[in-house]
């Protein structure tokens, strides 16, 4: 069995409590994706075109800052990178992460959370950030998943 890891990006804390449960289902260790400026409620406002979220999306060149860049990416085969879905894509804090490592030859396995839309472009607009990586559309992973479901998804990959 490879080694595992299960990076996440949660704004809300939706998506890390999933990543949590992944990450036991999988035998994985975890690492949260943390910005360096944590978002605000207001950060999050879609329906507000001059948030901060908002801004970031609009602009695909969007880099927002990584709080810590610490994570041991080398000591992993495969890695489970879970985000909520912005704009139909994963926010660009993702590309942030993917491009502060080398993933050259990782598997890099997508899951999301997400109030509707599904994972619309996000490999496209990932694998830019990761050339070097197989990046894999896992599945959306709303509520509250079971562990066998859980289980069955990490041990696809």
């Amino acid at each position: 069995m490879s080694k595992r890891l299960v990076a996440y990006f949660s704004a809300s804390g939706k998506t890390a409590k999933v990543a949590a449960e992944l990450a036991k289902a999988a035998d994985a260790d975890i690492y949260e994706i943390r910005p360096a400026v944590p978002y605000t409620r207001a950060d999050l406002n879609w329906m507000d075109k001059k948030s901060r979220s908002s801004a970031e999306m609009r602009d695909k060149g969007s880099r927002p800052a990584l709080a810590d860049t610490d994570a041991d990416i080398a000591a992993y085969d495969t890695i489970f990178v879970g985000f909520p879905i912005w704009w139909y894509v994963a926010p660009t804090i993702i590309n942030s992460f993917l491009e502060a490592y080398d993933f050259s030859g990782k598997k890099i396995v997508l899951f999301a959370t997400s109030g509707g839309s599904g994972f619309g472009k996000a490999v496209a607009g990932l694998q830019p950030s990761a050339p070097s990586a197989e990046i894999v559309e896992g599945s959306l992973l709303n509520g509250r998943p079971d562990v066998a479901k859980l289980k069955a998804f990490a041990d696809k990959y």
